[in-house]
């Protein structure tokens, strides 16, 4: 998936951490609106600017792949703990931070922060570039 495509996800209503589980959705056995409806609360680092929505639906391909089931479960939950690390250290490899607040430079939780961002551009140019580091990142871990 390109920028362009990713940018088109944008303008239809699509956020960033639907987009990257979207993608993983048949390869973890749940369906398109399924992998929409989980990671539909995330989009602007959950309305408020904090960790980005890409960052939020990575974990979620992770809890689903990887997740543990509770109590008596610890071999599961080692193997998810290391995955999230992996992602994570793979993550600020690329990027100085995982908070919108701080990818953007502005608060998307904010009326002033969004039309910044919007005004700039920084929805078409750095988001997508978020969504497709995180696909990568979870290909290569998954």
């Amino acid at each position: 998936m390109d920028n362009k495509e990713i940018g088109e996800l944008f303008v239809k209503g699509q956020d960033c951490g639907q987009i990257v589980l979207e993608h993983f959705a048949d390869r973890l056995g749940i369906s398109h609106e399924e992998a929409n409806r989980l990671a539909s609360a995330f989009g602007g680092g959950i309305g408020i600017g904090e960790t980005c929505g890409a960052v939020m639906g990575a974990m979620i391909v992770i809890g689903i792949k990887y997740g543990h089931l509770g109590q008596c479960d610890n071999l599961r939950k080692d193997e998810m703990t290391k995955k999230r690390s992996e992602f994570i250290q793979k993550w600020n490899n690329k990027h100085d931070a995982c908070r919108c607040k701080e990818l953007l430079g502005y608060d998307i939780g904010s009326e002033d922060g969004l039309h910044k961002i919007l005004e700039e551009g920084l929805l078409f140019s750095v988001c997508p570039v978020l969504v497709n580091d995180t696909i990568d990142i979870l290909e290569d871990i998954i």
